[in-house]
């Protein structure tokens, strides 16, 4: 997956729908008939802007520079009941996990999860109805009709979040883009320095008997991230939709493993206390260094209740059973 600028995660747009088409007062006349009843037809509605789900897309990228969606007005009723042409849809293709709200109230109008899956953003305006529909028997020649109605201007936010099975939740040089480049096709960048990772990456994981997993490395968490410090709030949204969360801990971490694990599920908490309700696994990463008598030493000051296995991404130690244990996880 492609790094850097390319990915992104938050628009804000000015959709505008269609006006409704007026409706026709027209009143029938031909060679035979001189004075004829009603025969308007409808207006027709004005375009809706739908967002539809698109599984290939991963970023809102090519949104970032339509500021303005605008769509067309339905046409006016005609004569001989004739109803008006519909406005053009817009329609705009976004990744799935993304969510559209109302940029002035804040209010979540819907998600987008699943591919091919249309949801009207902003509708268009009815279209008004013809003079036919006011004919009474008092009120024959009824020469009048329905204006359409006015389409509608909006401010809405675009927010994508990444749907994955499993999220990888590190600080930064946990090992996490070693994983992922490892048991996966995705190509992260990988270098020894903070905040390598700036965008989601994700990798799809075979398993056994062709079944997959889909990982997602978010990028690594400093301390005050649920603050807004660092990269903050932008990353730790990403983890709100994975189903399952793999903590990542380097076997020479400077602090014990059970204190590291702490400082970022307390991260996760404070942005938000529903990423407790996710099964949590703990992988203690670079841990080909250690002999068997040093990792029964560490064993003994892990974090109690959670599932927890040592693996090396680049000596492939214990990687088919943390893949075992994260489908467990997955499918409990």
């Amino acid at each position: 997956m492609a790094q850097g600028s390319n990915f992104v995660d938050y628009v804000k747009i000015c959709c505008r729908s269609g006006h409704g088409g007026a409706g026709s007062a027209h009143l029938h006349r031909d060679k035979h008939t001189a004075k004829g009843g009603p025969d308007g037809g409808d207006g027709g509605r004005g375009g809706h802007i739908i967002l539809r789900g698109n599984s290939q897309l991963w970023t809102l990228l090519h949104l970032k520079y339509r500021k303005h969606i605008i769509a067309e007005p339905g046409g006016p009723g005609s004569s001989a009941l004739q109803h008006g042409k519909n406005g053009k849809d817009e329609i705009l293709e976004v990744p799935l996990g993304t969510i559209a709200r109302n940029a002035e109230t804040g209010e979540v109008l819907f998600d987008i999860t699943e591919d091919g899956e249309t949801k009207v953003l902003t509708p268009g305006g009815r279209g008004g109805l013809g003079n036919w529909h006011f004919k009474t028997p008092t009120q024959q020649t009824p020469r009048f009709a329905q204006p359409g109605e006015p389409g509608i201007e909006e401010w809405i936010v675009l927010e994508l979040k990444v749907l994955a099975d499993v999220g990888l939740v590190g600080f930064p040089n946990a090992g996490k883009s070693t994983l992922l480049s490892v048991v996966s096709a995705a190509k992260p960048e990988i270098a020894d320095y903070p905040f390598t990772t700036l965008v989601p990456n994700l990798g799809i994981v075979s398993y056994r008997d062709n079944k997959s997993f889909v990982m997602a490395d978010i990028p690594g968490i400093i301390e005050g991230a649920s603050e807004g410090k660092g990269l903050g709030y932008r990353f730790l949204r990403h983890i709100e939709r994975n189903s399952v969360l793999l903590f990542m801990v380097p076997a020479d971490t400077h602090r014990s493993i059970a204190e590291e694990f702490n400082i970022l599920l307390h991260e996760l908490t404070a942005y938000n206390p529903e990423l407790l309700d996710k099964p949590r696994l703990l992988a203690i990463t670079k841990s080909d260094m250690l002999d068997e008598e040093l990792q029964l030493e560490m064993e003994q000051d892990l974090p109690e209740q959670i599932p927890y296995i040592f693996i090396s991404s680049v000596a492939q130690k214990g990687l088919q059973e943390l893949k075992d244990l994260i489908w467990k996880a997955i499918n409990s």
